[in-house]
């Protein structure tokens, strides 16, 4: 298992105390089976690693606070800077505190790179995983159907 410390600046580090969050126990471990995003004791979600569909480094900006987040479309922040953020997107749609849909995570951490890194699937299962193929999109136009365009004929 890998820890990877969460990121809680000084200035905000009384903010999200009020949630428990502290140091210590605001992380994520990574597992070869799982991971999970544990910050102060108002959040601990667990997602298989094969659930995982894309890692990436991120920014924060300053008008989505600091703490816990949600732009209530999917994304769920998990934030103690507004440095060193990293967004996991996920292929199910959970939800956060039984409520707040999730579908991704940002994090701020203090190593994101090494977080990247570690969540990177092995090149095996890359390669064994078939690409996912979206649903071919039908024309809704007219329900559908066809229909050819009417003109008037020019009169002789």
């Amino acid at each position: 298992m890998t820890r990877f410390q969460m990121q809680i600046d000084r200035l905000w580090a009384p903010a999200v105390l009020v949630g428990g969050a502290t140091h210590s126990n605001s992380y994520v471990d990574v597992t070869p089976e799982a991971v999970t995003f544990h910050f102060g004791y108002l959040f601990n979600y667990t997602a298989s690693r094969d659930d995982i569909r894309e890692v990436k480094a991120r920014s924060w900006p300053w008008w989505m606070g600091i703490g816990w987040r949600s732009n209530l479309r999917g994304l769920l922040g998990l934030v103690g800077s507004y440095r060193n953020v990293v967004e996991v997107s996920f292929e199910s749609r959970a939800r956060a505190w039984g409520v707040l849909p999730m579908d991704r995570i940002a994090i701020s951490v203090e190593d994101p790179e090494g977080l990247i890194e570690a969540l990177k699937p092995p090149a095996s299962a890359a390669a064994k995983k078939p690409p996912t193929k979206k649903p071919a999109r039908r024309d809704t136009r007219n329900n559908g159907s066809t229909t050819t365009r009417r003109t008037k004929r020019k009169a002789d």
